[in-house]
């Protein structure tokens, strides 16, 4: 099963996701996570964490070699759930071709809308619970406004082959587990 999650910070895409990837076996492909884990006494962990710290997109070449590199790997031949990739239509379209080339497709896209002011105020809490430096309000804001600008318009790419599911993402992670599973189902009988 390979899955992609698309919405806005903290609409619940990394809680479903690692849900899912318990449930199928499958791994959580977390760009937000894999660029986190980069060793900040390397030059390419402190470019990252530079960039992030100010609310700002990682370049898209960096970005697309770390998702290429993490799909070839033994764990994620059977399926994965990616996760913060891709946020923009470059990068959308440099997974379209990945994925062609090694013969695999995106069995469904769920998508987790949620208004901004519910993203907004989820994100703060998370920053406060875990204690992210890179979830100030400024940084929320900023980074908001990058998914309205650039994200929005590969949601729109992905409804368009007819695999994309909306999900009412300001409901409780019970309700919204529910929802996947049964878009999942739906998946599992095509």
């Amino acid at each position: 099963m390979n899955l992609l999650l698309l919405g806005p910070q903290g609409s619940g895409k990394g809680t479903q996701a690692k849900r899912i990837a318990a449930d199928h076996g499958v791994p959580h492909v977390s760009t937000g996570d894999m660029f986190r884990a980069l060793d900040r006494a390397t030059e390419l962990g402190r470019e990252v964490a530079s960039i992030m710290e100010l609310g700002h997109l990682v370049p898209d070449e960096l970005t697309i070699r770390m998702i290429e590199e993490r799909l070839s790997e033994d764990d994620a031949l059977e399926g994965f759930i990616l996760d913060g990739f891709p946020r923009n239509l470059a990068q959308a379209e440099a997974l379209d071709t990945m994925l062609a080339v090694i013969g695999r497709r995106l069995d469904a896209i769920l998508f987790f809308d949620l208004p901004d002011e519910i993203a907004r105020e989820r994100a703060l809490g998370r920053a406060h619970e875990e204690g992210r430096a890179d979830d100030t309000p400024e940084t929320i804001g900023r980074r908001l406004a990058i998914y309205h600008e650039q994200t929005e318009p590969v949601v729109h790419h992905y409804r368009a082959t007819g695999r994309l599911v909306p999900l009412h993402a300001e409901r409780d992670v019970g309700e919204v587990h529910a929802q996947i599973q049964q878009a999942l189902e739906q998946v599992a009988v095509r």
